[in-house]
C-alpha cells in the first residue's frame, strides 16, 4: 500500500477501483483439469471425436490403456465440437522404439480449426528442418528452444490459440496467434501466423467460420495422446 505521505491533490484511490463484473470462480481438479474445461479425451472413449476421412463415422484410432493411439493410414480425427479462441492442454508420446529419422519419427500434429498446425514430432536428438521440429508452427515458426523429452516419455503442449478475424467480405482483419509451452517451457511467444499450414509454398489466409473443429493428424506413426482438454476464451 502506498505510504501516508501521498500528496493530497492526487485523485482518490477509489476512483481507479473496479468492483464489477466479478471474475467467475474456476477450481482445478487434482488431475489438473479446470472446472470450466471441456474434456476431449479422458482415456476411456473417443466419443468427442469423429473421422475426417469418413465424415460422421466414429474416430478410427485405438485406445491403449489411458491413451488414444494413431491407427496408421486411417486418417485424421477431429472434434465434434467447434472452437474459436481457446486454451488447450494435450499430452503426447512418440514411440519408444525409434524408427526412421527426421520427419519420420513420431510425426503427428494439432490442427487448430483444422487449418493451422502445431507440430508433434520426436525431436530428441533427431535433426530436421527447424520449422518442422516439435512445437514448431509448421513451416512458419521454429520453436524458441528444443524442450523435447526422450522417445517413449509423455510430453505436454499447452497452447493459447487466438483465431484469425475476417470482415464480412472475407478480408483478414487480425491474423491468428499462438503461444505454446512445450513441457512447461515457452517455445512460441504470441507468434503471428502467416496463414494456413501448407507443405509447399508460402502460407496465406482464406476466410472461414469463426469456430471450427480441432484436428489431430495421422502421419502413419504410432503417436499416442492423452489428457486432452480445452477452455474456450
Amino acid at each position: 500500500m502506498p505510504g501516508a505521505e501521498e500528496k493530497s491533490d492526487l485523485p482518490l484511490p477509489a476512483l481507479t477501483e473496479v468492483w464489477t463484473p466479478v471474475p467467475p470462480v474456476v477450481s482445478v481438479a487434482p488431475s489438473g483439469v479446470p472446472s470450466d474445461a471441456l474434456v476431449l479425451f479422458n482415456g476411456k472413449d473417443l466419443n468427442a471425436w469423429t473421422s475426417v476421412k469418413t465424415p460422421d463415422a466414429p474416430a478410427p484410432w485405438t485406445i491403449e490403456g489411458d491413451a488414444m493411439v494413431v491407427s496408421p493410414k486411417s486418417g485424421n480425427i477431429r472434434t465434434k465440437a467447434t472452437f474459436g479462441d481457446l486454451q488447450l492442454h494435450l499430452e503426447f508420446r512418440t514411440p519408444a522404439e525409434v524408427k526412421g529419422k527426421s520427419q519420420g519419427r513420431g510425426n503427428s500434429g494439432i490442427f487448430f480449426m483444422g487449418i493451422y498446425e502445431l507440430q508433434v514430432l520426436d525431436s530428441y536428438e533427431n535433426p530436421t528442418y527447424v520449422n518442422g521440429q516439435a512445437a514448431s508452427i509448421y513451416k512458419q515458426h521454429a520453436p524458441l528452444v528444443n524442450a523435447s523429452h526422450k522417445p517413449g516419455e509423455w510430453q505436454t503442449h499447452d497452447v493459447i490459440w487466438t483465431a484469425p478475424r475476417f470482415d464480412p467480405q472475407g478480408k483478414l482483419i487480425l491474423p491468428a496467434r499462438m503461444t505454446v509451452f512445450h513441457n512447461g517451457v515457452l517455445v512460441q511467444n504470441h507468434a503471428e501466423l502467416k496463414g494456413g499450414t501448407v507443405f509447399r509454398g508460402p502460407p496465406s489466409y482464406k476466410a472461414h467460420a469463426p469456430k471450427l473443429p480441432l484436428e489431430l493428424q495421422d502421419h502413419n506413426n504410432l503417436t499416442a495422446f492423452r489428457n486432452i482438454w480445452v477452455r474456450e476464451l
